[in-house]
């Protein structure tokens, strides 16, 4: 037996989430069994613990968690043997595929990679999926060319902003964190930013399609209105790396940047990544991001915590990666 957080269905539609116990017998089908050692909260974790499952849930009873860090039990797969240490992000695990709110999990092989060497699976979690979001997003920046002057990363207190931050400052690059809220300043300073834009300044009435050029990249976790201001202040064949939906799925943008400006709007998706993407991803994590940037990010939470975590993240009070340990 072990315990997991369970969500359950009502007559009503609202769902409710409880522990219970389960069996191995109650895992849905899948190639690898894991001991579950550490899971996170996401925003999206937030949207499926929410009463109607953020619509994300496809199936009740559910187990969340989009994530997990762990340890191989047991497997069918010639891949992985048991004791194999094993990261997974997306693959819609914690939304349609039971995932990390559980102190074992049964998944595909396919979508588990193995542990680079340096990480251990406490700070894999704290990279999570919103980490390997942000290095995604890195990577693609990269490949396009990042361009002389500050790089902007909106929702930077926020989890794949913190990591995003972190990674661009220790590549060098001058960053500009975006934040709602003053008092996380000395928080993204902390983290290697070296400029603090106010949220508000990037949120006024859009003037003009174009702006000064100002950033020479830009990771945008947040997207809406935000996103098509920023689009008007990008230097010329600069890049915006856009992971976010906080904002909005709008865009009330023109298409004056991209045809004046050359402007290259990357869209980053994180859930079906390739296997080569994904571990060449955790590899640059085990490589470019400090550790000691890292923990300064880690909230820890145990899995009582979860349900007011979930609301918590939603109503954006949550600083840095919530990073849970599933045996506490």
């Amino acid at each position: 037996m072990f315990d997991a957080l369970v969500l359950t269905q009502g007559e009503d539609g609202k769902a409710t989430a409880a522990m219970q116990q389960l069996t191995v017998d109650d895992l849905p089908v899948g190639d690898v069994v894991v001991n579950v050692e550490y899971t996170t909260v996401n925003y999206k974790d937030g949207l499926c613990l929410s009463p109607k499952g953020g619509g994300l849930v496809r199936n009740y009873p559910h187990v969340g968690g989009i994530d997990f860090a762990g340890t191989v039990e047991s497997s069918d797969d010639a891949r992985y043997k048991a004791g194999d240490k094993v990261v997974l992000t997306g693959w819609r695990v914690g939304e349609v595929h039971w995932g990390g709110y559980a102190q074992k999990a049964r998944v595909k092989a396919d979508w588990l990679v193995p542990l680079p060497a340096g990480l251990d699976t406490r700070q894999a979690m704290a990279v999570g999926t919103a980490g390997f979001t942000s290095m995604l997003s890195v990577m693609a920046l990269e490949d396009h060319g990042i361009k002389d002057g500050p790089v902007l990363v909106t929702g930077a207190a926020g989890g794949v902003g913190s990591v995003a931050v972190a990674i661009l400052a220790a590549l060098g690059h001058q960053v500009a964190g975006v934040t709602g809220r003053p008092e996380t300043g000395d928080y993204l300073k902390s983290l290697g930013a070296t400029q603090i834009v106010a949220r508000e300044e990037l949120n006024e009435t859009i003037k003009r399609p174009m702006e000064a050029e100002t950033w020479g990249g830009c990771i945008d976790a947040v997207g809406g209105e935000m996103l098509a201001r920023v689009l008007g202040q990008m230097q010329y064949g600069a890049s915006v790396a856009s992971v976010g939906l906080a904002g909005g799925a709008g865009l009330p943008a023109t298409v004056i940047p991209f045809l004046l400006r050359g402007v290259n709007l990357l869209g980053i998706d994180s859930v079906m990544q390739p296997y080569e993407n994904r571990l060449r991803a955790w590899e640059r994590i085990a490589k470019d991001l400090p550790m000691d940037k890292l923990e300064a990010m880690v909230v820890p939470a145990t899995m009582s915590d979860l349900p007011k975590l979930g609301a918590d993240i939603l109503n954006g009070q949550v600083k840095g990666r919530v990073v849970v340990d599933v045996n506490a």
